[in-house]
């Protein structure tokens, strides 16, 4: 059995995604297990370099975790022929040209989703990958989720019998910050010039959530709104928030299943969790959140009559059966880094490119046209869309 070493570059780590759930949860935690075991036996070894702009910061981040290899030199790191990979969970606005800089200097590239604010800009940085050979991927972490990974589970089982619908909520209350309590998420968020906005940051997920596991994304309805239009930043100091903090999404899916699907910061949490997917067939329904998953067949539905004048006898959450924990699901995105890094060094089977991620950015534009023209819009193959910028 023999170690191999695999040197990467990770942009963006100073941010709360970055750090937490691709270096800490991610690479760190496959570092600490011993690695990654190849399906051939030798075990791979991620050895990351930290980029960034600010020396202090990824320095600190290094030393509390025994790292060595930091620089605020990109090019140097692109240059270092040790390093085969690039990864950015850096700001939306900056991540095409990072891609396309690695891509050039032909490194395989990993990113956070959106890969781009635009559809042309994503299908330019796909096509370019495509053209120079480099392996590429981008961050699908939902489908990891352990809730979702029973809804599929349930699925492919039959259980559903014919899908009718998907109905999924989405979000909790992100604080203003201006009377005491401080915003739990970045002021960036909430600017439209910065890439924030939550069609953007979101529908990318709902596009694979939907195009993985009950039919590809055929047409559009969306409402979305800026509920708050002032907040307070990090420095105390209140800003105009105009990017939409809320989106009302209806989706008209491959066979006839219609998705609906609520993304607010704006709303206030009495559910199972901070997002939850109700499925429902002509068999059996199910409900998921992060985590766990009920279900109720269809001879174990409770039979409710409409009748205004007297209070509700049936408590219709005992009337759900939860699915139970029948194997260890490990952090959704650590697994998906592990499939990653297979594909990167033994070619293992892969299908969350680029190229799919451009997906999630075509939805997001589709929908803020479907808000401001007030109408369904249709959802094209990518296969039908022209790209006017290649490189």
């Amino acid at each position: 059995m023999a170690m191999i070493s695999l040197g990467m570059i990770m942009h963006g780590i100073t941010g709360r995604m970055g750090y937490n759930q691709h270096l800490v949860r991610s690479i760190l935690a496959i570092r600490e297990q011993g690695g990654l075991q190849l399906a051939n036996g030798d075990r791979l070894m991620p050895d990351p370099i930290l980029v960034g702009r600010s020396a202090d910061k990824i320095e600190a981040i290094a030393r509390k975790h025994g790292l060595t290899r930091t620089t605020t030199d990109l090019d140097s790191a692109l240059a270092d022929a040790n390093n085969k990979i690039f990864f950015d969970a850096g700001s939306t606005q900056m991540r095409v040209s990072l891609l396309k800089k690695a891509i050039e200097a032909g490194k395989h590239v990993y990113c956070e989703k959106p890969i781009s604010e635009t559809l042309d800009e994503a299908l330019s940085v796909a096509t370019l990958a495509e053209q120079r050979g480099v392996k590429n991927g981008v961050v699908q972490d939902k489908l990891y989720l352990p809730g979702l990974r029973k809804i599929a589970l349930l699925k492919d089982s039959g259980f559903f019998g014919k899908i009718l619908s998907v109905r999924g909520e989405f979000g909790y209350w992100v604080f203003e910050g201006d009377w005491g309590v401080k915003a739990q998420r970045p002021s960036w968020n909430y600017r439209a010039a910065d890439g924030g906005g939550m069609i953007l940051d979101m529908l990318p997920h709902w596009r694979y959530v939907l195009d993985n596991l009950f039919g590809e994304v055929k047409a559009v309805s969306c409402y979305a709104s800026t509920h708050i239009p002032s907040r307070v930043d990090e420095d105390g100091k209140t800003y105009r928030a105009d990017a939409d903090d809320a989106a009302y999404s209806t989706f008209e899916l491959e066979g006839g299943i219609v998705a609906h699907i609520n993304s607010s910061w704006t709303v206030r949490v009495r559910r199972d969790d901070l997002v939850t997917f109700q499925v429902d067939g002509t068999h059996g329904s199910a409900v998921c959140g992060l985590t766990k998953c009920w279900t109720q067949h269809r001879v174990n539905t409770p039979k409710p009559v409409w009748n205004p004048d007297q209070p509700q006898t049936i408590d219709f959450y005992k009337t759900w059966d939860e699915v139970p924990e029948t194997q260890v699901f490990d952090n959704g995105f650590k697994a998906q880094w592990e499939d990653y890094l297979r594909y990167v060094v033994e070619d293992a089977p892969w299908r969350f490119t680029l190229r799919e991620g451009a997906k999630g950015v075509q939805l997001a534009e589709l929908a803020h046209k479907s808000w401001k023209e007030r109408r369904w819009v249709d959802v094209p193959s990518l296969a039908d869309t022209s790209v006017r910028k290649v490189a």
